[in-house]
């Protein structure tokens, strides 16, 4: 399915003398796809975005001709085998395990289940031990990817978390699955990378369903949680997420969980959004929740990705991760707190930063505002932008390198530049 930005309509601002179109030039899409696009270096993906940038997409026809082309690209990436076992995502060096289950044939979505562990322990099949059953009772394709390397922060540690979203983009690559019903879900330490991966890509997700496990917290003096570690509550306003808790888990006691729940009801009622639930039983330790993961699953079982908000709010906590649903950022500023707002009624963008937001932009379709009106785009109360938005190629090819057609834009607005 293509994304809404193809139905910008002809009256889009005309391109100047100066800007080459789609006809005069003849983009190297698959160098763009081969520059790196994870760790912190971005030199040559910038250059290559650069040069397209300097090409106009006129009318409806030249975007959805280049999305068309792009999407084609995407998909030439790596893919899994289709069927049900183990596999190395590294083969050469035995590294980057993960295991396929659920339903192979024709899924209705797609599982991340994450195990648990710790430093020097944890492992993919005790994940599909305990989520095998309830994914092919959903009809859900079940992978099961293993860290790196067995550290208390796994998911999180050594290139893991590139991994996983590597793992995601290949299993959707492979399968038909709708794109709007990727679920992540682990127990114990996958709890914690649930919370966590969950958040810094919530854009990529429908739900979330933490069992037992919990994000990183700030200790006070008495040893007692305080607060949630930044780049996760935030991100959560448009992920619906579901935390199960046993009131005497020696393992993960309740505090960690009761505080990152009640950081989730405080920004609801600063933001709104924040759906979720906290699932708190007693004496049920550090066991699976009761009716087991299946019982977990079917509270998100129904829940459907929103790729278009209007109102977004992101705390980047990754250099590599630099669109967030309608946002771009070039630089993103870890630990930031960036809240964007649409307002339909005066086909507005409000945007606010509490750090330099050089290098931020707001993406837009017509889904978003009307592109055929004056739009107008504001930063911090001051005005950056009012007019008719141009369509970029460079803007809709950063935007289609994870291969998701509905994160994908073809108009831009420069915040800070």
């Amino acid at each position: 399915m293509l994304p809404l930005a193809l139905a910008l309509v002809a009256s889009l601002t005309e391109p100047t003398q100066q800007k080459p179109t789609t006809k005069d030039a003849k983009p190297n899409f698959e160098a763009v796809f081969a520059a790196p696009r994870f760790g912190s270096n971005f030199d040559d993906l910038d250059a290559r975005i650069r040069e397209l940038e300097t090409i106009s997409l006129a009318s409806p026809k030249d975007i959805q001709s280049v999305t068309a082309k792009l999407l084609d690209v995407a998909k030439k990436g790596r893919k899994l085998e289709k069927k049900s076992g183990s596999n190395w995502w590294f083969e050469k060096e035995k590294r980057g395990l993960f295991i396929v289950g659920g339903e192979t044939g024709n899924p209705k979505g797609l599982l991340l289940a994450l195990h648990g562990g710790g430093k020097g322990s944890g492992d993919a099949s005790s994940a599909q031990g305990v989520y095998s059953g309830a994914a092919s009772k959903l009809d859900w394709l079940m992978i099961c990817p293993e860290v790196l390397e067995k550290t208390e922060h796994g998911w999180t540690d050594s290139g893991t978390e590139e991994f996983v979203v590597q793992l995601v983009e290949a299993a959707l690559r492979t399968w038909k699955i709708d794109m709007d019903h990727v679920y992540f879900s682990g127990h114990s330490m996958g709890g914690y990378g649930t919370w966590t991966m969950g958040a810094h890509h919530a854009d990529r997700v429908a739900a979330l369903a933490a069992s037992a496990g919990a994000p990183t917290p700030y200790m006070g003096t008495d040893g007692k949680p305080t607060d949630i570690a930044p780049g996760v509550v935030p991100n959560l306003r448009n992920v619906p997420i579901v935390i199960y808790q046993s009131d005497d888990d020696p393992n993960v006691p309740p505090e960690t969980n009761r505080i990152g729940a009640l950081r989730l009801g405080e920004a609801q009622k600063r933001w709104g959004g924040f759906v979720h639930e906290y699932w708190e039983v007693p004496s049920r330790q550090h066991d699976l929740p009761p009716g087991g993961m299946s019982a977990l699953l079917a509270k998100i079982e129904k829940r459907v990705r929103d790729t278009r908000p209007t109102k977004v709010v992101w705390q980047p906590a990754l250099a590599w991760k630099r669109q967030f649903y309608w946002l771009w950022w070039d630089r993103p500023v870890v630990g930031a707190i960036v809240v964007a707002d649409v307002d339909k009624t005066k086909n507005e963008v409000v945007v606010t930063c509490d750090k330099d937001a050089k290098g931020l932009e707001v993406l837009l379709d017509e889904k978003l505002v009307d592109l055929k009106k004056e739009v107008v785009v504001k930063l911090n109360d001051k005005e950056v932008f009012r007019g008719l938005p141009s369509a970029e190629m460079g803007t809709l090819a950063k935007t289609s390198l994870s291969g998701d057609a509905e994160l994908m834009f073809a108009v831009r607005v420069k915040l800070a530049p």
